[in-house]
């Protein structure tokens, strides 16, 4: 292996450096500057409460861009235009948001925004999430934004309070680790059906303490929606950030969008872009190398992300293995068997993980001139306004609302349930989020996490089932 020299860098530790306030020490983290500050209604009630408690105020309301998501009904409003919370504490959460991002003069995507969506879509939609950032959220899927060749990264409240005050944050500097993934896709095979590959072959702890970096030719055939998709379940193996260099797919996905830079400063911000990627002579703390040809569609049999097997594939034992075992016990399922022709009783499409105008796209693909499964429920829930309209001028919400499926309203919805889009005890929901613990999706439910493709078969065919039979026999 050929020695790194001092002056070649990984892409993290390229933007690491540049937003280092004052260097780790043996007493204390590294300081870190702040470019973005994402909000939402959930996590940011008691940041703010605790910034007027010290008399504090927002340092850099410029650096902040918040949304309203995650306890947002995404059931249309009434005929007087009222929206209808699930709960008191859903529409105070909403409502203490608006009143503080008025307060510090932050920007706020609200109800009456033709921009408003998931925080993790939206931002990207608006082209505020940019190459070389550091961008944090008080939402473990900030990760995200590194698709964008930025650091992003989930906080906890404090941490959002901190970087209210002050735009910086204490950090101790992450390790590193390049996964390499080479080869092209098989029909049927997507950025989920890869991601959840990954944390099946890595575990849920493969990636502690680490940035990861995707790379390779897979990775650069991606558009950005699969690198998105890619980066924002990076934290569900255990990764602080995942990261992807940004090329030409970026630049272009970036043009013209509302906060890109705009003229000659597009031209100077692109120049600076090219060198954020890992030189030559870099190396990563640890490496993997995933062969992606050997990929198929994928979906979750247990309770976290890592418990993955190809829609075909047997359950492994859980003989050895407590977890497993108890996971097994809590999805009703048997070690051996194959998911496949497993009954369904829900179906979510959405999620900032998959709610994309291609994710969309795929789905409808699938479900054009079919219906869903007699008895089964299947929600569709596009991730920002900005979708909404354009999957609506694509006709995506009548192939979907033909199939016998829910067309909603841009939010969160189903990944978490905090909107009160949950499935009922015992029920069986396939979903295309992001993580599948126990009760996630409503007390008691089960989650099988799967890709939009996937996702819109089980909801035709009413089972655990591959898109393969659809795509081979077209949609029309």
């Amino acid at each position: 292996m050929p020695q790194q020299s001092p002056s070649d860098s990984t892409l993290f530790e390229k933007v690491w450096q540049r937003h280092l306030v004052r260097e780790e020490s043996a007493e204390t983290p590294a300081i870190l500057y702040i470019d973005l500050h994402l909000l939402h209604e959930v996590t940011t009630p008691q940041a703010f409460a605790e910034l007027k408690k010290r008399g504090l105020s927002v340092r850099r309301p410029d650096r902040c861009l918040a949304t309203i998501d995650h306890s947002t009904p995404t059931s249309a409003p009434d005929a007087e235009g009222r929206h209808h919370y699930v709960t008191e504490q859903a529409r105070d959460q909403v409502e203490t948001v608006q009143r503080n991002c008025a307060k510090h003069g932050i920007v706020l995507h609200g109800w009456d925004s033709p921009n408003r969506g998931i925080i993790h879509v939206m931002g990207p939609e608006l082209g505020a999430t940019q190459p070389g950032m550091t961008i944090v959220c008080g939402d473990s899927h900030t990760s995200t934004h590194g698709a964008f060749g930025a650091l992003a990264f989930g906080i906890g409240t404090t941490e959002v309070g901190h970087v209210l005050a002050s735009q910086c944050l204490l950090q101790s500097k992450p390790n590193t680790l390049g996964i390499r993934i080479e080869g092209e896709l098989a029909p049927g095979v997507t950025a989920k059906d890869v991601i959840l590959h990954i944390i099946g072959t890595i575990g849920v702890d493969g990636g502690t303490g680490s940035v990861i970096e995707y790379y390779g030719s897979t990775v650069r055939a991606m558009d950005m929606d699969s690198r998105m998709t890619l980066c924002n379940m990076s934290i569900e193996c255990g990764a602080r950030a995942g990261m992807v260099a940004p090329d030409e797919v970026t630049f272009d996905y970036l043009a013209g969008r509302p906060l890109s830079p705009q003229g000659e400063a597009w031209d100077t911000a692109v120049a600076d872009w090219k060198t954020l990627k890992t030189d030559a002579g870099a190396t990563y703390g640890a490496q993997v190398d995933i062969d992606a040809t050997a990929i198929r569609p994928s979906v979750t049999y247990g309770t976290h992300p890592g418990m993955v097997v190809a829609v075909d594939e047997a359950i492994p034992s859980g003989d050895t293995n407590e977890s497993i075992a108890a996971a097994l016990e809590y999805m009703g399922f048997k070690a051996g068997q194959t998911l496949a022709d497993e009954s369904v009783d829900v179906v979510f499409i959405g999620s900032c993980t998959n709610s994309r105008l291609s994710d969309l796209r795929a789905a409808a693909g699938i479900m054009k001139n079919r219906k869903v499964a007699h008895g089964l429920r299947a929600l569709v829930v596009p991730g920002s306004e900005e979708v909404r309209r354009a999957a609506e001028a694509d006709g995506l919400d009548r192939i979907f609302i033909d199939a016998g499926a829910q067309w909603r309203e841009p939010g969160c919805s189903m990944c978490i349930g905090m909107n009160g889009d949950i499935a009922a005890p015992g029920e069986l929901v396939v979903s295309t989020s992001n993580r599948n613990f126990k009760g996630r999706q409503g007390p008691l439910s089960r989650t099988i996490l799967a890709s939009p493709l996937t996702a819109a078969a089980c909801a035709i065919t009413g089972r655990v089932s591959s898109a393969q039979q659809f795509l081979e026999a077209g949609s029309d």
